[in-house]
């Protein structure tokens, strides 16, 4: 019987399209790859996190997620392993990412292989991968792959196939996740039979006042 993984994929870009949607693609395309040189099937589930900003901001409100919004985070929870991606905003994460991962359980991500990557207009903000998202997950207990992937916009444009710099960080990254994801089975995971339900309590670890 073949192995099967499944990864969550989480954009945080707000335009359409969205630079930060095609760092997620690749990065998803190139793990897969390496998965299936492996004998490993895969599914992906990609999510748009601002599909989910009305249902997020409520959620931080109420304290309950909308059965969508629920939806999406037992998706992201269970999955074998992580993409993240957002695009830079004042030097860090945008609002909608920290909010999203506000309002999960802050023991949902507990040994979750994850690999994280940004987007913004130019390499001076590239710093973000390592003293604002690695931070984040880090503290959620989550497993983060050594190469986290920046994209600059000089990556998309005219000359960067030559370059090729940011195809091999991909390719270096995706390297990093896959075996991690091979050796994840979030489906056996153990979890805590006196943990209440979602419905019965607020999620995350913000304070409502």
């Amino acid at each position: 019987m073949s192995l099967t993984r499944r990864i969550a994929v989480v954009s945080a870009g707000l335009s359409k399209p969205s630079s930060t949607r095609m760092l997620a693609d690749r990065l998803a395309d190139a793990t897969v790859a390496r998965l299936k040189e492996q004998g490993i099937d895969v599914t992906v589930d990609t999510f748009e996190l601002r599909d989910t900003a009305q249902d997020v901001t409520n959620n931080m409100l109420t304290g309950f997620p909308s059965p969508a919004l629920e939806d999406v985070i037992d998706r992201v929870t269970t999955a074998d392993g992580l993409i993240a991606v957002t695009p830079v905003f004042t030097t860090s994460y945008n609002g909608l990412f920290k909010s999203f991962f506000d309002v999960i359980d802050n023991q949902a991500l507990v040994d979750m292989p994850v690999l994280v990557g940004a987007t913004a207009g130019t390499a001076r903000h590239s710093l973000v991968l390592d003293y604002a998202m690695r931070p984040l997950f880090t503290y959620l207990h989550a497993v983060v792959v050594p190469t986290g992937v920046f994209a600059a916009s000089a990556d998309w444009g005219s000359g960067a196939d030559k370059v090729k710099t940011l195809g091999d960080r991909i390719d270096r990254a995706a390297g990093e996740l896959a075996p991690l994801v091979a050796a994840s089975d979030r489906s056996q995971r153990v979890r805590d039979p006196f943990e209440l339900d979602a419905s019965f309590s607020p999620t995350g670890s913000y304070v409502i006042d």
